[in-house]
């Protein structure tokens, strides 16, 4: 096992030198926010050896909660009960990849089993894409993939790593930085708003699109990126950050580069946007900040 303690990004070449080792879980959390079913066809046809499929919507999700978003957390106890069911221990090493950049919801996987306490996480960097143009081997059958195990062992979620919307409420007001938003700019500006009923931002968030983040498909080097997020801080300290996005999704992917650059502890408001506006008496801005 030693050699392998990836918290955060791993890449092609490594995880590739390490595809046979017995301590290696591979998740693939492929999702289309179009397309419900579109991830798990996707991993029907073809995925990394021995991988497990993790559904945005059946596993990383609970979306019988109600005015939390339109990617409500699954309850801890259900996820561990996947988690478990999926082959993974505290003792193993989990990569997760998705399509390609992680936002789709590689990012988000890789939160949830943190929240876990689960440590030894990390994404695959350049996801499905990088692999393939590299030319490693996939598989269409689930030969080989680990047998199920009892729930994961947890506590239950981290909450010093999750916001709520009363955190959120309770802080509007205080100095610009605490707050950063990683949906695109038009959405965030309320120019234009393709998914949830209202547009617009919560007053004082800073917007920083995820994509941002990313050259290529793949993270930026993360001296890069810590010289573009800290200035957005304003001089607020990493764990005193919430991020957020559209529904807790992208915000992982914000939250990931951060913890990529050195910038660890952030917090992310899983309802996020689409959670925010189920109470229509939270105050909504629309604007450039």
């Amino acid at each position: 096992m030693s050699g392998m303690h990836w918290t955060t990004l791993v890449d092609v070449p490594a995880l590739a030198a390490r595809l046979d080792d017995p301590g290696l879980r591979l998740l693939d959390a492929r999702a289309v926010l179009a397309d419900p079913q579109a991830g798990a066809a996707a991993f029907a046809a073809s995925h990394l050896p021995r991988a497990r499929h993790a559904d945005l919507d059946r596993d990383l999700s609970d979306h019988d909660v109600q005015g939390e978003g339109r990617h409500p957390l699954p309850r801890a106890e259900d996820f561990a009960r996947r988690v478990g069911a999926w082959g993974i221990g505290p003792e193993h090493q989990v990569v997760v990849y998705d399509a390609g950049d992680g936002s789709m919801a590689a990012a988000r996987a890789w939160w949830l089993l943190r929240l876990l306490g689960h440590a030894r996480v990390a994404v695959l960097d350049g996801g499905l894409a990088a692999w393939r143009a590299a030319g490693l081997p996939e598989s269409g059958d689930g030969a080989g993939a680990p047998a199920p195990l009892p729930p994961y062992p947890s506590p239950g979620y981290d909450q010093a790593r999750i916001a709520t919307a009363a955190d959120v409420l309770q802080r509007l007001g205080e100095p610009a930085g605490w707050l950063l938003d990683a949906r695109g700019a038009e959405r965030f500006r309320g120019e234009v708003e393709p998914i949830d009923p209202v547009a617009g931002h919560v007053p004082g968030a800073v917007n920083r699109p995820f994509t941002l983040n990313l050259r290529d498909g793949r993270f930026r080097p993360a001296q890069e990126l810590r010289a573009e997020l800290e200035p957005l801080l304003h001089g607020w300290a990493p764990p005193d950050a919430v991020l957020m996005c559209g529904s807790g999704v992208t915000a992982c992917h914000l939250l990931l580069a951060m913890e990529h650059a050195g910038l660890s502890g952030a917090r992310v408001y899983a309802g996020s946007w689409s959670g925010w506006i189920a109470d229509p008496s939270r105050p909504v801005a629309r604007s450039a900040q």
